[in-house]
């Protein structure tokens, strides 16, 4: 039988039970359900502090709601300055978040997501409590101060370790604490953008990357739950307000077409350049790490300073080009601009996501090619924010390679169903150009720079190739009370449960003595009432079966049986 690690859950034996409403929320599908609930209320209040904490550090730093809109206005607490502070917001930014990242969450500085990605495919699912309250803070702070980055990947964290804290209190499993992981990036996301769609497959596609009935359930559960918060606090007004926008000729089908396969060559350009800047800012810097957002917020301040439309994320400025309210020099200027702005961001120890920086630079670039092809042929090219709506979603997929998130997120955010058939062929095309470009994405790519391959295939070997050596399984007449010192004795976990003629009767652990003794079962009840029964294996079935399995079950142990049941592995 080939076994995972020991899970969190197997937790105390018969002499402490846990309370019957923590074994309810641990073992039952209720539990898990109530769980994912109570994490979406938590990441769909932790959205909406985290959008007022933001606002907040903007108002303070620089006298305006969101200062990318306000051009090169002076702050009215400093209006011997002119446009200037902003040489200083960054820098003090800098010094506030600088040393709390440092002390207390290193894994809170940069965009995040591959952080939460790391927890669930390596660390079953366990995160930090104290990542929730550091990233929040820093990342208010780095935003707030000019930091030209998106607040998803920051949410993300944030959820997915409240969902974690979550499974740590109640001492869930693996399995468990990896699906309220992507519970509470599920709701961070749905909250913040008003999208419970895009938050169940952002959290499905790229931090599970699995689409389990199960999982999916659960993840719905959440995103709804933080939506409704969201909407309630926030008010229910889209992303981006856009007239009805359509396609009315099948010419401009092929300029869709097109836009993807730039789109997507941009997509990847934007991962290579930020990690170039990165690298940079890692060869050059030699003073201590608390200092470096500080001093790197000077060169920040120099861009803000040159095009304030840098300044924060920068909803307006997208608005404004998405609308066809620049022209398309400028735009092209804007586009090169926020991902010079962005790696710069990353690259000095900001703490910000790079999700709302691709809808950014997708939406400026489609804006540019559709202005320039609206005014080619205005006939048959249609109204250029088409092109700049798509290519959001193109940019995107091109950079995060997600092209079922990347099409429902920016249609969430927009709302413009007449836009879907060329939505979804411009970001096919896109990631179909990602993939020959780059064998990562902007999220992968931060973790194989640490040696960390999330995406490798699992060895064509089969299972007889790891299976352990099989222990002695007890019968199924043994007594409940002689059944935990067997387990002590063999020095195993789990045992499998046989009978005279070794077939298989199912395996039994610690917990599940201890539950069926508390449920009233005699302790000299035989030890069979209380076995369960995991999936199964064939000796000859590839590993990569075997993972999917331990991927989408609750399961810590699966055994390996020949053809006619019959134990060949029980370890």
């Amino acid at each position: 039988m080939t076994t995972s690690p020991p899970a969190a859950d197997s937790g105390p034996g018969p002499s402490a039970p846990l309370p019957a409403a923590m074994r309810w929320l641990r073992q039952s599908h209720g539990g898990l359900a109530a769980l994912a609930i109570l994490t979406g209320v938590g990441a769909g209040y932790g959205a909406v502090l985290f959008r007022w904490m933001i606002e907040g550090v903007t108002r303070v730093l620089t006298g305006h709601a969101d200062y990318s809109a306000a051009g090169r206005a002076a702050n009215p607490y400093m209006p011997w300055l002119g446009p200037y502070f902003v040489l200083l917001a960054p820098v003090v930014a800098g010094l506030l978040y600088g040393p709390l990242v440092q002390r207390f969450a290193r894994e809170a500085r940069g965009h995040g997501v591959p952080e939460v990605m790391y927890a669930v495919a390596r660390r079953g699912g366990r995160i930090a409590s104290s990542v929730a309250v550091v990233k929040s803070v820093a990342s208010a702070l780095c935003i707030g101060g000019g930091g030209s980055v998106g607040r998803e990947g920051p949410i993300v964290q944030i959820g997915s370790a409240l969902g974690s804290s979550l499974g740590s209190w109640v001492r869930a499993g693996e399995a468990h604490a990896r699906l309220l992981v992507a519970c509470g990036a599920a709701g961070g996301i749905s909250a913040t953008f008003n999208a419970p769609l895009a938050g169940v497959f952002f959290a499905m596609e790229l931090i599970l990357g699995d689409f389990a009935v199960r999982s999916f359930g659960m993840v719905v559960l959440s995103s709804v739950t933080a939506s409704v918060i969201g909407r309630s606090v926030l008010g229910d007004e889209p992303f981006l307000a856009l007239p009805p926008l359509a396609v009315d000729h099948v010419f401009a089908y092929g300029l869709f077409l097109l836009l993807g396969a730039v789109a997507g060559a941009v997509g990847v350009l934007f991962t290579k350049v930020l990690y170039w800047v990165e690298d940079g800012c890692d060869a050059l810097w030699r003073g201590p790490e608390w200092l470096r957002p500080a001093v790197g917020g000077v060169l920040l301040g120099a861009i803000l300073l040159a095009l304030p439309q840098m300044y924060g994320v920068g909803y307006p400025v997208l608005q404004k080009g998405v609308e066809g309210g620049y022209a398309i020099g400028f735009l092209l200027v804007l586009l090169v601009g926020k991902v010079l702005a962005c790696s710069l961001t990353i690259g000095i120890g900001g703490s910000g996501g790079v999700f709302a920086p691709s809808l950014f630079i997708g939406g400026m670039l489609g804006s540019a090619y559709g202005l320039a092809w609206h005014h080619a042929s205005a006939a048959v090219t249609g109204p250029p924010a088409v092109y700049a709506v798509v290519a959001m979603a193109a940019v995107f997929a091109g950079s995060a390679r997600a092209p079922i998130t990347a099409v429902v997120i920016v249609y969430e955010l927009t709302g413009e169903y007449g836009i879907i058939l060329p939505l979804m062929a411009a970001v096919a095309v896109a990631t179909f150009v990602s993939r020959l470009l780059s064998r990562d994405t902007v999220y992968t790519a931060k973790l194989r720079r640490r040696g960390i391959v999330l995406d490798a295939q699992a060895p064509s070997r089969p299972v007889s190739a790891i299976m352990e050596p099989v222990p002695a399984g007890l019968p199924p007449d043994t007594p409940l009370e002689a059944a935990v010192p067997a387990l002590i004795a063999a020095g195993q976990a789990i045992l499998p449960v046989a009978d005279p003629t070794d077939a298989y009767r199912g395996v039994v652990d610690a917990l599940a003595v201890a539950s069926a003794l508390d449920s009233g079962v005699g302790a000299r009840e035989p030890v069979g009432k209380a076995a369960f029964f995991p999936p199964t294996l064939g000796a000859d079935d590839p590993l990569g079966r075997a993972l999917a399995l331990f991927s989408g079950e609750d399961a810590r142990v699966l055994p390996v049986l020949d053809a006619e049941g019959v134990r060949r592995s029980a370890g």
